[in-house]
């Protein structure tokens, strides 16, 4: 069914509490349309945020937000395509940066419309999400499995917050088979006892920042990985407080002793003219990736284009507020000429639409972690599921 050929309405919207992957509360959102269809959102949220990202308010106002003035202004709303639905929402919300109704109000309940009109069509969540996004898909994500966590994600000495090992393959089966059998042979080494950071990686305490790769390529070249992997490294470099000629320094050792694929946020927030240096340096084979850099506004991503700062962004729905003004960024990237990479975040939930996102839009990489955290497992089911649909 074409999305112009049946409206759907609004019937009631609602919210409560739950808590998320560090035991912390969020809200989950859940609209019903008049046809009885329904979706609903489990909204993540971030400890490492960047401070261009859209506001979060408390759960206690968010419930609230959404009794007192979402509900009565949607109930009724008839809506065809998305971009409806949330320009409602962003006009509701008035403010730059979602302060008054919040971004985990109007992700959530962005999020949760979607759903339950891409039922009242008939059509899979991603396949909805891709007839909004107006364009056939690039590629089949990569997934980046966060192994070793570090930074504001663990309770060790690493500077640096994740640690990535990232499949070549575009099979998410056999993505998955590689990075659970890198991972365990990571736990027979530290002898099941590490502590586990946030996003599921090991988190034990290490000699220096390279140490994490030396054992990471130890792991692989045992199992006999090497031709088929790469490795990657979120630095989150506005929580490291390191000389920036030391940060360039430790890339450039890691580009040339592991052949890092892919570096994020490798300086701070602010410092563009550093990531293009990087960029120059490195990127001709390297993706040097902003997220904090760029909080998937379009108008921070106008300043790294113009600064040539970056060749691939982090997209995160909830540093923006709703699904079309994160269909709109992964826009903005494709016409810079930039990689895509979908991501979650340290404070997940079991829901699982950055999977569908990331089909839907052919993103180049999907950030979902560990595999060894329910929060982070359900993004590989989803993504298994769409791939090989029963």
């Amino acid at each position: 069914m074409l999305l112009s050929e049946k409206e759907s309405k609004i019937a009631s919207v609602g919210a409560r509490s739950i808590l998320d992957s560090r035991g912390e509360e969020t809200i989950e959102t859940s609209v019903v349309l008049e046809s009885g269809a329904s979706g609903t959102c489990g909204v993540p949220q971030g400890k490492s945020k960047g401070t261009h990202e859209a506001v979060y308010i408390s759960v206690a106002d968010a419930v609230k937000n959404i009794e007192t003035i979402v509900l009565p202004k949607l109930r009724g709303f008839g809506f065809n395509f998305q971009k409806e639905l949330d320009e409602k929402l962003i006009k509701l919300d008035g403010t730059k940066n979602k302060s008054k109704l919040g971004a985990n109000v109007i992700l959530g309940v962005s999020i949760a419309a979607a759903r339950a009109r891409a039922k009242d069509v008939e059509m899979p969540f991603w396949e909805y999400i891709r007839e909004n996004y107006g364009d056939s898909p690039k590629s089949t994500p990569k997934i980046l499995a966060n192994i070793i966590n570090g930074g504001m994600h663990a309770k060790n000495n690493l500077d640096f917050q994740e640690y990535m090992l990232i499949p070549r393959t575009d099979n998410f089966m056999e993505s998955l088979k590689i990075i659970r059998a890198v991972y365990e042979e990571l736990k027979n080494r530290f002898n099941g006892e590490s502590k586990i950071g946030d996003e599921g990686g090991f988190a034990p305490d290490f000699k220096d920042n390279a140490e994490p790769f030396e054992i990471m390529k130890e792991a692989v070249k045992k199992l006999g990985y090497e031709s088929v992997v790469d490795f990657g490294l979120d630095a989150a470099a506005s929580d490291v407080k390191r000389p920036t000629e030391e940060l360039f320094g430790f890339y450039k050792k890691i580009k040339a002793d592991f052949d890092i694929a892919y570096i994020e946020d490798p300086f701070s927030e602010e410092d563009f003219d550093d990531f293009r240096k990087l960029e120059t340096l490195i990127g001709e084979n390297t993706m040097i990736v902003g997220d904090d850099l760029t909080t998937t506004n379009v108008e921070r991503m106008a300043l790294a284009y113009e600064k040539q700062a970056i060749n691939g962004m982090i997209v995160k729905p909830n540093q923006i507020g709703s699904l079309t003004e994160t269909l709109e960024a992964i826009r903005r990237c494709r016409d810079y000429g930039w990689a895509v990479i979908i991501s979650h975040r340290s404070g997940e939930t079991m829901d699982d639409f950055i999977a569908d996102i990331a089909w839907a839009v052919g993103a180049e990489g999907i950030k979902i972690g560990s595999p060894s955290k329910p929060e982070r497992l359900a993004k590989y089911v989803r993504l298994l599921d769409i791939q090989n649909p029963s």
